[in-house]
């Protein structure tokens, strides 16, 4: 693997790690307003929490992705993909 592609794939990882980022921030942001019309609004129902809920499902998601890159990512596939190879050399 050259230095392009290790350059190319750190890039590809930083830009997925700042995409999270704002994910997450947008997330917050957003609940917190909800969060606030609710209180405004009516207390007796607590609507947001559905919005929150969901949401936050899918913030889950996008950080496991994002974080398990290492783990389960491109790399990890790479290397499982020499084992098995090599594994298969020797057994020929």
């Amino acid at each position: 693997m050259g230095n392009e592609d290790k350059y190319l794939r750190a890039k590809k990882r930083v830009e997925n790690l700042k995409a999270f980022y704002i994910h997450l921030t947008v997330y917050f942001l957003v609940n917190a307003m909800l969060f606030v019309m609710n209180l405004i609004t009516d207390t007796s129902y607590w609507w947001f929490l559905y919005p929150l809920g969901g949401w936050g499902i899918g913030v889950l998601v996008h950080g496991i992705t994002t974080f398990a890159d290492g783990n389960f990512g491109s790399e990890w596939e790479e290397r499982k993909i020499k084992e098995f190879m090599e594994k298969d050399k020797k057994d020929v």
